[in-house]
């Protein structure tokens, strides 16, 4: 960092595997996706190119590149995943991914009724090759999924061969893990825990109060994504206690009540 300051929790650093961002592009062209690498890249773990983007960004292949020679993990949004499978061409995706250079994948099934079997065979199929990440919940307002079902679903996703588990919120963050106000279904998120270890699970949290409840129950080194492009600065200062949100939270007794005069 830029200069020494006491009291700054410890954050893991690249090649991570745990306190994980992923930024959502939604459609950055390639000079951005440079200006973006020249700020944020020692911040960005993974790169998810959102929805189904990448089929209408320009110049597709030289941003993937630049974010590879940055270190960054980039993987085509779970939706593009979906609309290859609903077709039934799950080979032809495969063959895309490899025509990309791509060597992470995501395996959802937000929009589409995909069978838990055929879908953790997927993921099984494609982690002979690929770094998987799974994504669990539902696109769709309303939708409830029971706890039990969203640990059993997590907890097989894993062991087909997931890296990481993903739950769902969708950039707008108002679905799956939360609720249509935008806040935490926190006995969902307690029961999850209780049963799948949270360094699996990679938390999609768009907004601000999002990160921070994560970040308050799980420490500075919690896995968030759906990160905005300009927001993975502002989350970092988050993760470390130089944001108002979070500012007393990591520092000792004494300081956070110290009332100066």
């Amino acid at each position: 960092m830029n200069f020494n300051i006491p009291h700054i929790p410890h954050r893991t650093t690249s090649p991570r595997d745990l306190g994980l961002t992923m930024m959502m592009d939604k459609g950055l062209s390639w000079r951005q996706a440079e200006n973006f690498v020249d700020c944020c890249a020692h911040l960005t773990d993974l790169v998810k190119l959102g929805f189904g983007t990448s089929y209408v960004t320009k110049d597709l292949e030289r941003k993937i590149e630049i974010y590879h020679k940055a270190g960054m993990k980039v993987y085509l949004g779970g939706t593009l995943f979906e609309a290859f499978i609903i077709r039934g061409m799950f080979n032809e995706y495969r063959d895309l991914l490899n025509k990309l250079n791509l060597k992470t994948v995501e395996v959802s099934d937000g929009s589409i009724e995909l069978d838990h079997d055929l879908k953790c065979r997927y993921i099984k199929e494609l982690s002979k090759d690929f770094t998987v990440l799974s994504e669990v919940g539902s696109k769709e307002e309303g939708i409830l999924i029971s706890p039990g079902k969203w640990i059993n679903m997590m907890s097989s996703e894993l062991e087909a061969g997931a890296w990481k588990v993903i739950a769902e919120a969708r950039e707008s963050g108002n679905v799956g893990i939360y609720r249509p106000n935008g806040t935490a279904h926190v006995a969902l998120v307690n029961k999850i825990i209780a049963k799948v270890p949270s360094e699996s699970i990679l938390w999609e949290a768009p907004k601000k109060p999002q990160q921070v409840w994560f970040i308050n129950q799980f420490g500075t080194n919690v896995n968030l994504g759906n990160i905005g492009h300009d927001e993975v600065i502002p989350l970092e200062t988050l993760r470390i206690g130089l944001r108002g949100d979070t500012f007393h939270d990591f520092l000792p007794e004494e300081l956070a009540k110290k009332s100066l005069k």
